[in-house]
């Protein structure tokens, strides 16, 4: 089965506030959008995958990612990231009927492609299906096979949220890299000892990190 994720990238302006004990105003958007860059990198050379569709409204996100090879979908105006999601799913839909689609969080900078393969393989077998965070509160996908409504439910405690809409929770082992999503300067830590990609890690040189 090939996949198309769909990637949503926020204002790089406004992302990654959590991080402000790590990383300053100015290097917070580099930061955040380096996450992504290594995120949909990673994501486009997963066997399982065959489209990414990044949702945002950011011009910069949208040129770099898109030259990575992402198509950039437009978010609605105003809805929040779960009506983003959702119009992104229908617009690809809309161009690739009756295929598999998946969100992915763009902050998963250490993501290995053939983790996150075995994840998709493992959603396959379910109509919808998730995995959750390294801290087993959030979401990092989503994933809905063909024909089957996505159904984002994202904010917080979305693992709960999404058990309770009736998606299969994935039970993996070794898929750390699709787990560690990144808000907190303890989760780029944990990123960067599993290895992250190298927009990432030129980003991160640039940060006082202790540990690191």
């Amino acid at each position: 089965m090939q996949w198309t994720l769909v990637i949503p990238v926020k204002p790089l302006a406004r992302a990654k506030s959590r991080l402000s004990d790590t990383a300053d105003d100015g290097l917070r958007p580099g930061l955040a959008l380096a996450f992504a860059q290594d995120t949909v990198a990673a994501a486009l050379a997963c066997p399982a995958v065959g489209h990414v569709a990044v949702v945002t409204d950011d011009p910069l996100a949208g040129r770099e990612l898109a030259a990575l090879g992402a198509r950039i979908v437009a978010g609605e105006p105003g809805g929040g990231l779960n009506p983003a999601l959702a119009h992104a799913a229908a617009a690809v839909r809309a161009a690739r009927p009756g295929g598999a689609v998946a969100t992915l969080n763009a902050d998963l900078p250490a993501l290995r492609p053939a983790e996150l393969s075995r994840v998709l393989d493992a959603a396959a077998e379910f109509p919808r299906a998730f995995l959750a965070d390294a801290a087993a509160i959030g979401t990092t996908v989503l994933a809905a096979a063909p024909g089957r409504e996505l159904r984002p439910a994202f904010g917080a405690d979305s693992r709960a949220r999404h058990r309770a809409s009736g998606a299969a929770e994935l039970s993996l082992d070794a898929v750390d890299s699709v787990r560690q999503d990144v808000d907190t300067g303890d989760d780029l830590r944990a990123a960067l000892s599993l290895g992250v990609g190298p927009r990432t890690a030129a980003a991160a040189a640039r940060l006082l990190i202790p540990g690191q």
